[in-house]
C-alpha cells in the first residue's frame, strides 16, 4: 500500500492551475472544475446553462427560490428603490424608511410576539447575532456563566465562526486548529430528548446560554423531528431557562405550508433566524427576530441602559427590503403559503410510491415542500445526481447518501411528480450499471 505524504501535496496539473478564478463554494476543486454548470438565465422553475441545457430546479437553488426565478416584478422594486436611494445605513440616529417599513411588515407575521427585528445580510449573519445577543443576555442578567450553545447533531447553520462552532456536521468543524472556533459549545441529539436532558445535566443548566436548532435539518438530510421531539426540548429549555433559537433560514416564509414552522410545530421559541425565504433570494437579506424578554432591557429610558453592539455595513440595505416587501405581497396575492400545503402531499405521496416501488431506496423523507431520498450503500447520491443532470433535473446531493428535493412554491403537480420519477429512474439505471 502507498502512503501520500499530505504534508507535501503532490502538485495540480497545469489544467487545473489555469482555471477560472472564482474559488468554487464548498467544493472538492479537483473534481468539479472543467464539470461546472454555468447557468445564465432562470425562468419560474427552470434554469438555463450556457451549454444549451433546461434543466428544473428541484432544490429552488440553496432552498431559496420559492417564487421561481425571472420574477420582473421583483427586478423592479429593486430597480425603482436604487433610483431613489440604493440604501443607508441604519446606526444609531440613522434609518431608512425602506428598512423601517419590512421591520414592521415582519413583525407582524411573526410568531414571537412584540418581536424587534434585527436585519443583516443572510443566514449566517443571523445565526452568529443570536448566539452573541444570547450569551449578551446572559451577562448583563449577571448570570456569566451561562456561555454554552447547544446544536444538533447533523445541523448545519452557515459558515461564520459561530455556525462552524456549533455545526453537527463535523466535516465543516475540522481543520481549524481547535475543536470549536467560538469556545463553549456541545452537540446534542438529533432526535432523543432523554440524551438532550441527560447532557443538560451533565453540563449544568447554570452554563447553558441557548439552544439551536432547525425545525426540520436541511443540509444534514432533510430530517424532520421525531414526533414530540422539538416539544420536548422546548420545555427543557423553559425548565432550565435556556433559551430556544429557532432556525427557519430554509424552512421560514412558507416552506412548511405555514409562514413560520415555529407555527407548524407549535414552538414559542426566544429568536428566530431567518434569510432564504424573506426574498426568495432576489437580495441578500436575513436577521433576527427577539422576544421581548430580550430586547427590552436594551430599550429602557436610562442612561445605565446598555448597548447590544450589532450592526453591519448592509444591515437594512434599502434596496434589499424593498425587494423582501414586493416579494411578501407575491407571497400573499398568489396564496403561495397554502399552495405549499397542496404540494406538500403530492410530494409525500410520490416518496412514499418511491419508496415502495424502488428496492435501491433505503429510507424517504418529506415534511412541508422538503423531501430526501436516501440510497442504499450500493449507490452514491452525487453520481445519482449527476445522472439527473442528463435527464434534465437538478437534485442535490446531502449527508447521508441523500438526494434534496424542495421545488419552488410556483411548480406544477405535474412538475413535481416528474422530478420524482426522474429520481427513479437514474436510480434505477444507475444500480442496473
Amino acid at each position: 500500500m502507498t502512503v501520500t505524504d499530505i504534508s507535501h501535496p503532490a502538485p495540480a496539473s497545469p489544467t487545473l492551475l489555469d482555471g477560472p478564478a472564482l474559488w468554487p463554494a464548498q467544493a472538492h476543486t479537483p473534481t468539479v472544475l472543467g464539470r461546472q454548470l454555468v447557468v445564465e438565465r432562470g425562468a419560474g422553475s427552470w434554469l438555463y446553462t450556457t451549454d444549451g441545457r433546461r434543466l428544473f430546479d428541484g432544490t429552488a437553488g440553496l432552498w431559496h427560490a420559492n417564487v421561481g426565478h425571472g420574477r420582473p416584478e421583483l427586478a423592479q422594486a429593486a430597480y425603482d428603490q436604487m433610483r431613489q436611494l440604493e440604501t443607508f445605513h441604519i446606526f444609531a440616529r440613522y434609518a431608512n424608511d425602506k428598512a423601517l417599513e419590512i421591520g414592521e411588515v415582519l413583525a407582524e407575521i411573526s410568531p414571537i410576539d412584540r418581536a424587534k427585528l434585527i436585519l443583516n445580510s443572510g443566514g449566517s449573519d443571523a445565526i452568529d447575532v443570536a448566539c452573541k445577543l444570547a450569551r449578551r443576555h446572559w451577562q448583563r442578567e449577571g448570570r456569566g456563566s451561562k456561555k454554552i450553545i447547544l446544536s444538533r447533531e447533523f445541523a448545519y447553520h452557515g459558515l461564520h465562526a459561530f455556525g462552524t462552532s456549533i455545526a453537527g456536521l463535523e466535516f465543516n468543524r475540522e481543520g481549524y486548529g481547535s475543536e470549536s472556533l467560538v469556545p463553549e459549545t456541545a452537540r446534542i441529539s438529533l432526535n432523543d430528548p432523554a440524551q438532550v436532558e441527560a447532557l443538560i445535566t451533565e453540563l449544568g443548566p447554570e452554563n447553558i446560554a441557548a439552544l439551536v436548532t432547525e425545525a426540520v435539518q436541511g443540509t444534514g438530510g432533510v430530517n424532520p423531528p421525531a414526533p414530540g421531539y422539538l416539544e420536548a426540548i422546548s420545555r427543557l429549555c423553559k425548565e432550565h431557562d435556556i433559551l430556544l433559537i429557532l432556525d427557519e433560514v430554509i424552512t421560514g416564509f412558507g416552506r412548511m405550508g405555514t409562514m413560520f414552522a415555529a407555527e407548524y410545530y407549535g414552538l414559542e421559541p426566544d429568536m428566530i433566524t431567518f434569510a432564504k425565504g424573506v426574498t426568495s433570494g432576489y437580495a441578500p437579506l436575513g436577521g433576527v427576530m427577539v422576544a421581548p424578554r430580550l430586547w427590552e432591557p436594551f430599550y429602557q429610558d436610562s442612561p445605565n441602559t446598555p448597548i447590544f453592539r450589532h450592526g453591519a455595513t448592509y444591515a437594512g440595505h434599502a434596496t434589499a427590503c424593498a425587494v423582501a416587501l414586493k416579494h411578501m405581497e407575491i407571497l400573499e396575492s398568489e396564496r403561495l403559503v397554502p399552495r405549499v400545503g397542496e404540494l406538500a402531499g403530492v410530494l409525500g405521496s410520490a416518496l412514499d410510491n418511491l419508496a415502495s416501488q424502488n428496492p435501491l431506496v433505503a429510507q424517504v423523507r418529506y415534511a412541508g415542500l422538503l423531501g430526501g431520498v436516501t440510497l442504499s450503500d450500493q449507490l452514491s447520491a452525487e453520481q445519482v445526481c449527476d445522472d439527473l443532470v442528463e435527464l434534465g433535473f437538478i437534485g442535490r446531493p446531502l449527508r447521508g447518501n441523500t438526494i434534496q428535493i424542495s421545488p419552488p412554491f410556483i411548480t406544477t403537480d405535474s412538475e413535481l411528480l416528474d422530478f420524482v420519477a426522474a429520481i427513479s429512474q437514474a436510480i434505477t439505471e444507475r444500480g442496473a450499471k
